[in-house]
């Protein structure tokens, strides 16, 4: 009998965190969800139990790690022992969103560096590579000694705001740190940006000082990677209007959308909530005014890619769109 290629010994597992994205992806590749149980003892205690054989597998475990963070990330972490046990060939650790990413750093005396943490106990774990998308910060990808693809969910936004055809539109940053974010978006819809010059008095809360560029008459797309209790996003939004912007839209990579997030969306002043679903919303959950982007088919591309050993690159380099002068 001829020998299976490493390409039919592909397979996808998944836990609780995100299983509806982990099917589409499957889906997407062409195979079956691997069989895998995951559940917990009546203590809390996280139970895992793999159905079939994967020895000799190159194995993709698809695991956010959100709400419930703890959880999500030992659900993974168990996950990837095991398959180290069942002496899979390569254990990669697809992870859509990466938790504790915001505590990337020390910015004062005796502060956790969970980021660090976390990209080592992945590691320890058995994992050989991991896939991410839109990292709080670029610098987690020099946390981990394993190598770190790290897609970005740019395009996915462009395509479908480039759909829409907005006359005159300007991309913003909330921050100053998301200037460079910002700057690949408008890139890829040839237009040009603005900034959110805000503070954060303490977590969670961001005071709205200026704005810097310019933005009157025009429709503004504000883009975060992630939306959290939605404070900043929706504070930003009404400061460009009364700026004398024409519209706001908001974009994220990552829906978190925890505590009064659902209810400050509501009630805010943006036109439109374009999210993509690296972390899974409830359709219940989901807004009016909430459009909902697929990262399935990127991530297969990416793991394809990986299976063959091909460069991903190709899935984020940045392509402008030319726009005529009106």
């Amino acid at each position: 009998m001829c020998e299976k290629s490493n390409k039919q010994k592909l397979m996808i597992f998944t836990g609780n965190a995100n299983p509806v994205l982990a099917k589409e992806i499957a889906q997407e590749l062409g195979v079956r969800l691997g069989d895998a149980e995951v559940k917990k003892f009546s203590d809390g205690e996280i139970f895992l139990n793999i159905g079939e054989s994967v020895r000799g597998a190159d194995v993709y475990i698809i695991q956010p790690t959100s709400g419930p963070v703890n959880d999500s990330l030992m659900e993974l972490l168990i996950m990837i022992d095991a398959m180290r046990r069942a002496s899979a060939r390569r254990i990669t650790a697809v992870i859509p969103y990466y938790g504790y990413a915001r505590q990337e750093r020390k910015s004062k005396s005796r502060d956790p560096i969970s980021a660090k943490l976390v990209a080592n106990l992945i590691t320890a774990a058995g994992a050989r590579r991991v896939l991410a998308m839109d990292l709080h910060a670029k610098a987690i990808q020099g946390f981990f000694d394993i190598p770190v693809d790290h897609l970005v969910g740019a395009p996915i936004i462009a395509d479908y705001i480039n759909e829409k055809e907005y006359v005159n539109p300007v991309v913003v940053a909330p921050d100053l740190g998301g200037v460079t974010r910002a700057r690949d978006l408008a890139y890829r819809l040839g237009t040009d940006i603005a900034i959110i010059d805000k503070r954060r008095p303490k977590a969670n809360v961001a005071e709205i000082m200026n704005v810097l560029g310019e933005i009157e008459g025009r429709t503004c797309i504000m883009l975060d990677d992630m939306i959290d209790t939605a404070g900043t996003i929706t504070k930003g939004a009404q400061a460009l209007l009364d700026r004398g912007a024409k519209e706001v839209i908001a974009c994220c990579t990552h829906a978190i959308l925890s505590g009064p997030a659902y209810e400050r969306l509501e009630d805010s002043v943006l036109s439109e909530i374009i999210v993509l679903n690296t972390i899974h919303i409830d359709k219940e959950k989901i807004l009016d005014k909430m459009t909902v982007l697929s990262v399935a088919p990127l991530f297969a591309k990416a793991i394809d890619r990986i299976a063959s050993d091909e460069s991903i690159s190709v899935l984020f380099t940045a392509k402008p769109k030319l726009r005529s002068e009106d």
